[in-house]
Formats: structure tokens, sequence, C-alpha cells
């Protein structure tokens, strides 16, 4: 019987990317020498370094800033700073409503956001508080309720007037405290609570949150000068 001889294949023996000097990586050649039997010929051969990982970078821009009503507001180098972990509550928000398919993110989102970012003082203030991000989601069908199956939302679900008015909102305390700093997530739950007929402060309220509550909160804001502003404004 002739004997029928296959062009040799490559077998990737290997454990780092680049290898001694003296590393054998190896060929396999496999001669049929019948039709049911085979035999397997290793070769080896030197190699020294056979994996070249090329690294590439990617910059990514990142907005220091939230949308606002006030166009004056977004070109004004004088305007606060939103914190990195409200910046992501946010972008959290924004997936929360696609999530449910709603069309827009409302306050109810944003409470969401806060608590899927999960790190801030505000969101440990909430789940100490036995609000979780199961419950709210939860209620916020149960008030809401369900979306249409076959709606998709958009990619930036756009901000319902009152979750506007939630960032204004805390953008404005800041400023009126006239302190420096960022813009944190304590300040977004708070203006989440100043919006008495949103979403959000319906399931907040349904959790037990008041406006003792809001002014217990009010006290891990900053300097004790932007304390009293806004406690002052969750009295009954």
């Amino acid at each position: 019987m002739a004997t029928h001889r296959i062009s040799s294949l490559p077998i990737a023996i290997s454990t780092s990317l680049c290898l001694p000097s003296k590393r054998r990586d190896y060929r396999l050649a496999l001669p049929f020498t019948s039709l049911y039997g085979t035999r397997l010929l290793l070769k080896p051969f030197n190699l020294s370094c056979f994996v070249t990982k090329h690294h590439s970078s990617t910059t990514a821009t990142v907005s220091l800033s939230l949308p606002t009503a006030k166009p004056e507001r977004a070109t004004s180098e004088k305007s606060p700073i939103w914190s990195a972990r409200s910046i992501k509550s946010f972008a959290m928000a924004e997936l929360e409503a696609r999530k449910l398919k709603y069309p827009n993110t409302g306050t109810e989102a944003l409470l969401m956001g806060i608590l899927v970012e999960g790190t801030s003082h505000a969101a440990k203030f909430l789940r100490a508080n036995g609000i979780t991000l199961f419950k709210v989601r939860e209620e916020t069908v149960n008030l809401l309720g369900k979306s249409d199956m076959y709606f998709f939302s958009p990619e930036h679900p756009p901000l319902t007037e009152q979750a506007q008015k939630v960032l204004d909102w805390a953008v404005d305390e800041k400023l009126k405290s006239g302190e420096s700093g960022e813009i944190t997530t304590t300040y977004l739950l708070l203006g989440i609570w100043s919006e008495k007929e949103s979403a959000g402060h319906k399931i907040l309220a349904t959790f037990g949150f008041n406006d003792e509550k809001a002014k217990e909160l009010a006290k891990f804001v900053g300097p004790l000068s932007s304390i009293s502003a806004i406690a002052s404004r969750f009295s009954h």
C-alpha cells in the first residue's frame, strides 16, 4: 500500500509570549502507514519569540457635567463639577430606563441609578434605611406600569421635566452654598426628594423616607454653611 504523508501542521505548545533562546516548539508530522494506524512524529526546532503583542490605547472623553435646562450654565466656567459617582449614577439611570423599556429617564430612574452605582454615601444611606434597588425597581413598575414589550428605548432616554429639575436643583444648591467641590450623589438624592410630585419622591415616601431623613442626609453634603440652607428646605 502506498504511504501518504500530510504536510506538517503547527502545534502551539507555550506558556508565555516571549520564550528563552533554548525554548523549543514542535511541528507535528502525520505519516499514515495504513488505513487504521498512524504514527505521530514530533520534530523540534528552536523558537525564540513567536508572538508579538501590540498594545493599543483608547482615549475616552468623559464629560464632567450633566444635562441642564439652563443654556448659559452649560458654557459657564463657574458651574460646579459633578462627581464621578454622580456621573456614573446618571449613566446607570439611563441604563435602568432602557432595561424597563421606558421612553424617558425619570426621577425613579435617577433613584435606581444611585443604587446601582452603590458606593456613594447616598446609596449607603438608602440601603441603611431599607431602600434597595430591587424594591425601587419593583415599586417603579407598580407605579408606572410595564412598557410595551416591543418598544425599544433610545440609547439615551431623554430626561423628563421633573428629572431635569432635579439636576438643576442640585447645581443651584451647590452654587448657593458658596463652597467649592463637586456635586455629589447626595445632592442628587435630595433633589429627587425636592420634586414632591415625582415618581422618585413617591417611591422614597413609600419606603419610609421623609423630611427628617432628608435633613439627616443633608448633614453630609459638605460644609456647615450649606447644611442649614438645604436642610431648611425639608421642614414641615
